[in-house]
């Protein structure tokens, strides 16, 4: 079996602080992975180390077939799609820009079209606003779509250039339910097809049926690491969450359950 994502021993520093501590962890192919811990706990970084954007101060890296130090990581780039809530902070650059037009930058990797476009390249986008039930929106600017809506485009910008790897960094955050599920269930018809990803939150309800394994990070360190289930129990959240907590799953979707501790009385 493939490995799609190996980190071995990784440490990271940012000056004298050491932000990962002895990282290992493969993904394998055919497994769909969720990053799961607190905010600070490591997940951005560990996600910098495999874009290409850190290189790690230790340890061994190799993502989709290319080993950092020995390949060109702007080439690795290529083979991911990068989905994130900070994108947003481009939403002035976007708000003048049409669906259609936003979906297609993405096989560019660009923000606006500034090359001539064959009928294929149109073509797809038209296919994958469909499949992400935004084709009433195709001709829509940006500065005119939900919160909701903007999500999902910019999942259909990710999709645009055919990514072994698509990474979805909190990609629900600041949604409301609705909105959010919507996203989920465009995630379950990504996962249908032949990539692997990488689903980055804190929030273990969005931890949809096609994810098959999860990352826990604590304070710089992997906390525990495997199949969806075996990983998300009572102890293992209440240790990455630092509170004490119970899991419960429905659908094989798994939901949180806060424990009310007693306060003791004081003497």
């Amino acid at each position: 079996m493939g490995e799609i994502i190996s980190l071995k021993n990784i440490t990271w520093r940012r000056g004298k602080k050491e932000i990962l501590k002895d990282v290992s962890w493969t993904v394998n192919s055919g497994e769909q992975w969720a990053i799961l811990g607190l905010n600070g706990s490591g997940k951005t970084s560990i996600l910098d180390i495999v874009l290409g954007y850190n290189y790690p101060t230790s340890g061994k890296a190799t993502v989709i077939g290319t080993e950092f130090g020995k390949a060109s990581l702007p080439e690795m780039r290529k083979k991911i799609g990068y989905v994130s809530s900070s994108l947003d902070k481009f939403h002035q650059t976007l708000n003048r820009e049409t669906a259609i037009n936003i979906v297609i930058s993405g096989k560019f990797a660009s923000f606006g079209i500034y090359e001539d476009l064959d009928p294929e390249t149109i073509d797809l986008a038209d296919s994958i606003l469909h499949m992400l039930n935004l084709s009433h929106l195709r001709d829509r600017t940006y500065d005119t779509f939900s919160q909701g809506e903007r999500r999902r485009i910019l999942i259909g910008r990710a999709l645009m250039g055919g990514p072994e790897l698509l990474i979805l960094d909190e990609p629900c955050s600041g949604l409301d339910a609705r909105a959010r599920e919507d996203v989920l269930n465009i995630v379950k018809r990504i996962s249908d097809e032949d990539r692997h990803l990488l689903y980055v939150t804190h929030h273990i309800e969005e931890l949809i049926q096609p994810i098959t394994h999860v990352l826990l990070i604590k304070d710089g360190e992997v906390l525990k690491a495997g199949p969806k289930k075996e990983v998300l129990t009572d102890y293992n959240l209440s240790e990455v969450y630092k509170t004490p907590v119970a899991v419960r799953f429905y659908n094989d979707r798994p939901s949180l359950i806060i424990k009310e501790t007693e306060a003791k009385d004081e003497k």
